[in-house]
């Protein structure tokens, strides 16, 4: 990657004030706290290098995943079309339609993270890949084992 887009960050602040998340439902504001250090971005661990993780994250219709922590540079490709809501650490809410193929970019400096939620709004399930590169200025979190692809002995 070029150096000058390592540059880019996508730090999302973390809004210290709970009134700034009056507007979210019932609950999610301390799940939020509560997901400030969780490092699984998806539903399901399904490859790692001491560079890489690949993660699968489905959402069925109605349902969410919880809210993680990003702190080093990754992307997401969609493998299913939907709509989305994010919840942000900053406060805001986005309402998003995904399409098969979309393949969004994300960068992390020194200390930079963004911790957010994604809720599915839409009539299908979503579905998307995540690859995170742990070469990062920043440590990772650790992943319980619960997280990690199960496969036939």
């Amino acid at each position: 990657m070029p150096d000058d887009l390592k540059a880019v960050s996508n730090h999302v602040e973390r809004n210290t004030d709970p009134a700034a998340f009056a507007h979210w439902p019932d609950g999610l504001y301390e799940e939020m706290l509560a997901g400030l250090e969780n490092g699984c971005v998806g539903s399901t661990l399904v490859s790692e290098t001491p560079d890489m993780r690949v993660w699968h994250l489905v959402i069925p219709v109605g349902g969410r995943a919880g809210f993680h922590c990003h702190v080093n540079r990754y992307f997401w490709s969609a493998v299913a079309n939907g709509n989305a809501r994010g919840y942000y650490s900053s406060g805001e809410i986005k309402d998003v339609e995904h399409y098969v193929g979309e393949t969004k970019h994300y960068n992390y400096g020194a200390g930079d993270s963004m911790v957010h939620s994604v809720e599915n709004i839409g009539d299908t399930e979503l579905s998307f890949v995540t690859v995170e590169f742990l070469d990062g200025p920043n440590e990772s979190w650790p992943i319980p084992d619960n997280m990690r692809l199960k496969t036939p002995a």
